[in-house]
């Protein structure tokens, strides 16, 4: 199996679970999370499937996530109606760690893939793929901790470092 296959495979696998966990989400705030998740996943995809078929993906449109901003105004939002912990049924947090762990394995694999490259052009791709699986894995610990700690969230400084 191609390095491609592969990353096309994991994103697959990604999207699915992404997509049916949203649909088991009580909260409409943590299902829009997820379903953006899905639609990040359906991206990368549709890079990996460009670049096994020789094409070179249109990098501006596919890594156009707006997860960041839609997960700030989502929490900021549950904050302040003083949403808790105690909103959120047992599983929910099993269920972020395993999406966190999902994007965890994804970018180091993509890493792997750019240490790989044959050309620059390809190690860029492999890199901002990576990049953004890191950002979604921050979006997730960020997510966690606010389930864990919802009144510290918004002071995290890591949320104001990834919206430029």
């Amino acid at each position: 199996m191609s390095p491609y296959e592969y990353a096309m495979n994991m994103e697959k696998e990604g999207q699915k679970f992404f997509e049916e966990n949203a649909d088991k989400m009580d909260s409409p705030q943590l299902r829009a999370i997820f379903r953006e998740l899905a639609g990040d996943e359906e991206r990368h995809w549709k890079v990996f499937k460009s670049m096994s078929e020789g094409g070179t993906p249109d990098i501006e449109t596919e890594f156009k996530s707006k997860l960041i901003e839609t997960a700030q105004g989502i929490f900021k939002e549950m904050s302040d109606a003083n949403q808790t912990v105690a909103d959120f049924p047992q599983d929910v947090k099993a269920c972020w760690e395993r999406a966190r762990d999902i994007e965890d394995k994804a970018e180091e694999y993509y890493r792997a893939c750019a240490k790989k490259a044959a050309t620059d052009e390809e190690r860029v791709i492999w890199n901002q793929i990576a990049d953004e699986e890191h950002r979604h894995w921050v979006a997730m610990n960020n997510v966690i901790d606010f389930i864990d700690r919802p009144n510290q969230w918004l002071a995290d400084a890591e949320w104001s470092k990834m919206t430029d």
